[in-house]
């Protein structure tokens, strides 16, 4: 029997929740740590790549909790931003490769910060520059092309470029360069990337963003072929929590509080399929 579990992409409050979550089911006896596949999309790639390397959860809780003061005409990314660039993916009318091309496109010529600063930024999220000796697969997304591609430990890319393109998030962060293409954000190919979890018998997925495909993420995990599924949201009081924009980190300690609590509140849904 084989454990999946997938993080996907949801920003900084995304990080925040998913760590809550997982401390939270660790303190109730479910370390989902122990899965034998990680698969990470976005904030996922990064909180992915910390359960793989072994981080303590509760520290990471703590810091996670640290409040944090916004400086004063504090003018961050706007979800709205992201959105603009991201609409194309919901139009019916635009077969999905194309919307993704065309999204790749956007995020090309969209002024960001510099792409060396954007991996020092992720680098500074990351315990290791190594990839750990476990599956770990995170979603990238091809800006030529709008393929999605899987990179893990055999795939040549280096960790730290790979979770930073799985977080390039377009029109917001610069697409990152691995080998002769440019990367974007796992999230463009929308969903969870629940399917790549195919051959796994017991699969939790935790979604902080499932209100923008959740139909998607159900295909995904049917696709999977598991015997027994389990999709964690965020609740009406984690979205509140969230607040409108997922990159603000002022949202943070509210976020990973909001996580932990539905920890408690999910337990036992959790243990049904996991142990």
């Amino acid at each position: 029997m084989t454990k999946a579990l997938v993080l996907g992409g949801g920003g900084v409050t995304g990080i925040a929740w998913h760590l809550g979550l997982l401390c939270g089911l660790q303190r109730a006896g479910l370390p989902l740590a122990d899965a034998d596949t990680i698969i990470g999309t976005s904030a996922g790639s990064v909180v992915g790549t910390l359960v793989a390397a072994g981080v303590d959860l509760e520290d990471a809780v703590k810091a996670q909790a640290q409040e944090v003061i916004a400086p004063p005409g504090r003018s961050g990314p706007r979800p709205g931003q992201w959105l603009a660039t991201m609409s194309a993916l919901l139009d019916p009318s635009i077969p999905p490769l194309q919307a993704r091309a065309r999204v790749g496109a956007m995020a090309l010529e969209a002024t960001t910060v510099d792409e060396e600063k954007w991996l020092a930024r992720i680098g500074e999220l990351l315990p290791t520059r190594e990839w750990p000796d476990r599956d770990l697969r995170l979603v990238v997304v091809d800006t030529a092309d709008g393929q999605d591609t899987v990179l893990t430990p055999a795939s040549g890319a280096p960790l730290l470029q790979a979770v930073a393109a799985s977080c390039a998030v377009p029109g917001l962060m610069p697409p990152v360069t691995i080998g002769a293409q440019r990367f974007m954000d796992g999230g463009v190919r929308l969903g969870a990337a629940a399917d790549l979890a195919a051959g796994a018998s017991r699969l939790v997925v935790f979604a902080p963003m499932a209100a923008l495909s959740r139909d998607r993420i159900v295909d995904e995990m049917a696709a999977s072929g598991a015997a027994r599924t389990l999709l964690v949201e965020p609740d009406a009081a984690a979205l509140e929590a969230f607040g409108p924009n997922f990159m603000d980190p002022v949202r943070r300690p509210a976020a990973v509080r909001a996580g932990l609590r539905q920890a408690e509140e999910l337990a036992a849904a959790v243990r049904d399929v996991w142990s």
